[in-house]
């Protein structure tokens, strides 16, 4: 198991800081860093900006936004980084939300999977440097009737396979992962639920292409926070799971709220949903279970992480992607050391 760093969004005020955790996860060996983006900063710019200031660690997308680009867009945009970051960048999908895709992209979030794999389809013809050309529900190219013509991608990325992955937290969306990408990048990720709720799908969708898991990356997202207070600690993660279970879509669709629901707190999801959508965020964040916050993050001091380092390579995680709690930079940086630390006494790496 590998570590990854997620630093999330930039424009708040911490680039700065954001840079310096990326350098340092550089220095530490972590295998790769990863930026988001939802309707503020993007993450291919932040991506190139870290690349460039970067030796060794790996850049990657958690996510594009599909709703965002055209597919040949995000080829373009692939093998751009590929090329300026010297063969360091990994590609990371995903179809949104609806509430980003129709609110801010002006894109019907309809038919995800059958856009996704469309989309997936055109990228990999794009960078194998073919003509592109394609007919499908979604995208035509060249268009009809037109001047258009099939083209091939100019640029010549470092490597001839750039690895591509895709945001998935349902069980549909997992087992067409499977089936279509190099990797999955998914939160709130327990090692006690991880076959019913996440491998079991992929496994099945590798096994609709004639493979296995074997060389396919589960990168989960997981927040760490250091201390020996678990509960306390817990305590910091309970605005953000309550976002996610309760408010990251509508009432009829929320993946998190499902994801929490098969992890077996129906009852305390809903409550979660009902509390955050009415607008009682606090009351959301009190509702959270701990025993789920415990479950889907990093807690407590060195050697208790280490035993749970142990747990999700056990569940099957390939790349662990940390995101290290803490207000200042400092912080931060222990965080990122003290992951080198559990990993080597997990004796995972």
């Amino acid at each position: 198991m590998r570590l990854g760093i997620n630093l999330g969004y930039w424009g708040a005020g911490m680039d700065a800081d954001n840079l310096e955790v990326a350098r340092e996860a550089d220095r530490l060996g972590y295998a790769v860093c990863w930026a988001a983006e939802a309707y503020g900063s993007d993450a291919a710019t932040v991506l190139a900006w870290v690349a460039a200031q970067t030796e060794r660690i790996d850049v990657g997308s958690a996510i594009f936004q599909i709703p965002a680009r055209t597919p040949a867009m995000t080829a373009m945009t692939a093998a751009t980084l590929d090329t300026l970051s010297g063969g360091r960048f990994r590609l990371g999908l995903g179809v949104s939300g609806p509430q980003v895709s129709e609110g801010w992209y002006g894109t019907r979030f309809d038919k995800p999977l059958a856009r996704t794999r469309e989309y997936v389809e055109i990228i990999r013809k794009a960078m194998s440097r073919e003509r592109l050309t394609h007919e499908g529900q979604n995208w035509t190219l060249p268009l009809p009737d037109g001047p258009g013509k099939p083209l091939k991608l100019t640029v010549h990325p470092v490597r001839e396979y750039i690895p591509l992955y895709i945001a998935a937290i349902g069980p549909k969306n997992l087992e067409q992962t499977g089936e279509i990408a190099d990797g999955a990048l998914v939160l709130f990720y327990a090692p006690e639920h991880a076959e019913a709720t996440t491998l079991s799908p992929l496994r099945a969708g590798r096994e609709k292409a004639g493979k296995d898991l074997e060389g396919f990356d589960v990168v989960p997202t997981v927040p760490m926070a250091l201390g020996d207070d678990v509960r306390a600690l817990a305590d910091q993660f309970r605005p953000y799971t309550a976002l996610y279970v309760g408010g990251m879509g509508s009432a009829k669709q929320n993946f998190y709220n499902k994801l929490a629901q098969r992890m077996g707190y129906e009852k305390e999801a809903a409550e979660i949903q009902e509390k955050y959508l009415s607008g009682d965020k606090q009351g959301a964040a009190a509702a959270v279970p701990h025993e789920l916050i415990d479950s889907t993050s990093l807690l407590g001091p060195v050697e208790r992480i280490a035993d749970r380092m142990q747990a999700y390579a056990e569940a099957g995680v390939t790349t662990l992607s940390l995101t290290p709690s803490g207000f200042t930079l400092e912080e931060r940086l222990a965080g990122l050391r003290a992951g080198v630390e559990a990993l080597e006494r997990a004796g995972v790496a």
